[in-house]
């Protein structure tokens, strides 16, 4: 045994000697930059799956009688059930012990996968190590991962394996800045900020060999950094490495916003929102939305504050109209199974994109002015070009400046009469289409789609 344990440790230092030097050798012939076209399916596919998973998803957002938030303690308020250790106080060596008992017998790749495509999905983003430093596949670089808990099978394999076979992009969301269990790494804001040399050690031990160990075995679609809007160890300069080690290793792997929140550069792929923000205009770099269906990310089973599927659909929608995408947040129990309600609000959310699709999976944002409470696409197939109009409230009479030749409800095909003006101006013509709508379309109270094909 302890022979073997030798060997392992050489192989260890051996692999992460010949990452460094492909690093560097690479690093020098490859740009900081991405083609655009390479984001071109992130553009197209408009909606993905959040995880948030961990050993955090063991307590439930509760502990020893408290439960979050909880206003009695200094920075208890707070729904956030993957904060639970510093926001509740769990002593470390009490909260890093809960992988003795993590055993997710209910975990099912493949069950996953096949609930996101269902939900109309296109992409899954899965925590692979959060702030509290726990990896979810078989790491070299640290111990305090899940091949040394009961369950002892690499998760992230499982699930990447998963996706392949059911054609789902996949990336990995990583925490590179804060660590809260390996020295250096960077604490909540309100404990005392790590030295910078002592970030640096954790930022080349940890944080760069495990991103780089993510992109060598399993090779993802995209890598989804954490940072927001406050002072962080991240410089320009660690950012550029970062970005550098990517390139390196991969050609195809998008890069988030949120690698540096308050100075991300113009080498990343996509620009990252705020957590359950909605921009008002069109943004014309590809960008998304990371939003909960609770108030928590990770499992909470006292957080009853469920967002409707009609609620969801009117963010997807709307962030559709200005170019972006939708990251919906799932947090799977602790024994790898979904929540009821994530289960039901996925599968009615599906349901209306079977029948909706059309409208949303690679279309473009239409720049024109809209009423209150109702979105526009746009896309041409076949050599004809349609605008999609989503109207999330009973309406039965409306303009929009289009030249409109018909219209009809896009899952019903039912005729939606319109009649189309022409106006003069100094400045030249404008059109503008009129749409009657019939009272019995909102029987159905979801969000009804309107296919307009454009003269």
């Amino acid at each position: 045994m302890k022979q073997k344990l030798i060997w392992i440790f050489i192989l260890s230092l051996s692999l992460s000697s010949s990452f460094a030097q492909k690093r560097g050798q690479l690093a020098e012939c490859r740009s900081l930059s991405l083609p655009k076209e390479k984001a071109d399916w992130f553009r197209e596919a408009k909606f993905g799956m959040f995880l948030h998973w961990g050993l955090y998803s063991m307590l439930e957002g509760s502990y020893k009688g408290r439960t979050l938030p909880d206003t009695t303690l200094r920075h208890g308020k707070s729904w956030y059930a993957e904060w639970i250790q510093p926001r509740l106080e769990v002593p470390m060596p009490e909260y890093k012990a809960l992988a003795k008992s993590f055993n997710p017998i209910k975990y099912n790749a493949e069950a996953w996968v096949r609930e996101a495509k269902n939900a109309g999905m296109r992409y899954i983003v899965l925590t692979s190590k959060h702030h509290d430093g726990f990896a979810l596949w078989d790491s070299t670089v640290s111990d305090f991962d899940v091949m040394n808990t009961p369950y002892r099978r690499d998760v992230i394999d499982e699930l990447v394996k998963a996706c392949q076979k059911y054609d789902m992009k996949y990336g990995f969301y990583y925490s590179h800045w804060q660590d809260w269990t390996y020295k250096g790494g960077a604490l909540p804001h309100w404990k005392p900020k790590v030295a910078d040399k002592d970030f640096e050690k954790y930022w080349q031990e940890k944080a760069l060999p495990q991103v780089e160990e993510l992109l060598v075995k399993y090779n993802p679609d995209l890598l989804w950094f954490d940072t927001w809007n406050e002072e962080t160890h991240i410089t320009e300069k660690r950012r550029d490495e970062l970005i550098a080690l990517i390139r390196a290793n991969s050609d195809k792997c998008l890069i988030n916003g949120r690698i540096c929140f308050t100075n991300p550069g113009e080498n990343i792929d996509f620009l990252e929102m705020f957590d359950n923000a909605y921009p008002e205009e069109i943004i014309s770099k590809p960008w998304q939305t990371p939003a909960t269906m609770q108030h928590s990310w990770g499992y909470h089973a006292k957080d009853y504050n469920w967002k409707s599927a009609d609620e969801m659909l009117r963010y997807l929608v709307n962030n559709t109209s200005k170019g972006g995408n939708y990251l919906l947040n799932i947090g799977p129990k602790a024994d790898g199974s979904f929540p009821t309600p994530a289960l039901r609000r996925l599968r009615e959310m599906g349901a209306w994109l079977m029948a909706n699709g059309e409208a949303v999976y690679g279309a473009k944002p239409l720049d024109i002015e809209c009423p209150e409470d109702v979105y526009v696409t746009q896309k041409t197939t076949n050599g004809k070009h349609y605008a999609y109009v989503f109207l999330t409230k009973p309406i039965d009479l409306f303009a929009l400046n289009i030249n409109a030749k018909k219209a009809s409800v896009l899952d019903t095909g039912q005729e939606i009469y319109v009649y189309t003006d022409k106006l003069i101006f100094e400045k030249g013509e404008e059109y503008e289409a009129i749409f009657t709508i019939p009272s019995d379309l909102f029987r159905d109270s979801s969000i009804q789609v309107i296919k307009v094909e454009l003269q």
